[in-house]
Parts: structure tokens; sequence; C-alpha cells
């Protein structure tokens, strides 16, 4: 049997394979959160970071949008935390909650505090800077931080806390009615 012969066969079933394999993302695969301003570990740009405490951002909260969230998805919630930060927890850059669960994206400014973007049922809470809503990364100087952001998949259509919670137990809450998550990992340092 010539080369040719093998190959015909195997390069057919592999390719039902590919086929199968795609169809079945679509259906119910990875759950994932994409943005076209942050790449997995890429640097945080300008336009996200805060503007305030020796940093000079826009502090615009990043394009989101997010697939393949599990069956039984109710709603979402957003957390953004830099886990390098010396505070108990780490330091809480944004967390927002009750977004629909047919709403699959985010417009950049959507987080911050007086934006129409986020849809009518969503709250934020205060971040760690005090400030509703989001507040870009702005490490001390000389440190490189990472910054993780986060989409939860909940099975709740609604959570309760008051958006005059502390952003980590608010965090808590979401992680307990969680059916998935998707995650992005930044870095920043000066």
């Amino acid at each position: 049997m010539t080369p040719e012969k093998i190959l015909k066969p195997l390069i057919i079933v592999l390719g039902c394979f590919l086929a199968l394999g795609s169809f079945s993302s679509v259906e119910g695969g990875e759950f994932r959160l994409v943005s076209s301003q942050w790449r997995e570990g890429g640097t945080v740009p300008r336009e996200n970071l805060f503007n305030g405490s020796g940093c000079q951002g826009a502090n615009i909260s990043p394009e989101i949008h997010w697939s393949g969230a599990p069956a039984g998805t109710r709603s979402f919630a957003i957390t953004m935390v830099d886990p390098d930060a010396p505070a108990p927890g780490g330091w809480w850059h944004w967390v927002a909650w009750n977004i629909p669960g047919t709403v699959s994206g985010l417009p950049a400014g959507a987080g911050n505090k007086g934006s129409k973007a986020l849809p009518a049922s969503s709250v934020q809470c205060k971040n760690d800077y005090g400030e509703l809503g989001y507040g870009g990364p702005c490490p001390p100087p000389g440190t490189t931080h990472h910054y993780v952001l986060r989409i939860y998949a909940l099975s709740l259509p609604k959570l309760s806390p008051a958006s005059d919670q502390e952003p980590a137990k608010v965090a808590r809450l979401i992680e307990e009615h969680s059916i998935g998550v998707a995650q992005l990992t930044m870095k920043f340092g000066r």
C-alpha cells in the first residue's frame, strides 16, 4: 500500500474529529474571558490604570466579553483583585454582580462610577480605594503586581449583598454561588 493510500483515510478521520471537537465547544465548551485590551500575561494598558496615588492612568475599566458559560448560568459577576498587594486577601479593584445571564460582554468604561453601560440590574460595590466601581492598578513604586480579572457564572439570578459591603466579602459570596469561572491575569509595575 502506498503512503498516499494510508494518509488519505487518516486525514479524513482526523478532519471528522476536528469538526466534532469544534462543534462540541460551541455547544458547551470551555468558559472563556477575552478582551480587546487585555491579553493573558500582558501588561495593563495605561487607559486602565488608576489616576491618583502617583499613577497617571485614565482609570477606565477594560472591554471584556465571555463565551461558553456552563449550563444553568442565571447571572454573572466580575471581580478584579491584586493578590500581590500587601493587604490581607489582596487589593480589590472591582466587584460587580447581578449581570443578567443573557449578557456576554461589557464595553470599556462599563465599571466606571456613573457609567450607564452596565445592565440596569447590575450592582457594584466600593473598591479598596473607597470608590464605587472600577479602580485601576497602581502598585507601589519599584514593584510589579499581578491583576486577576474574573467572570463568574452564577446559579442564582440575583445576589443580595448591599453595595456598601466590603469587596472581599462580596467576592466570597460570589464564589459560593459560582458554577464556573474564567479569568485573565495581567501585570503592571512602576
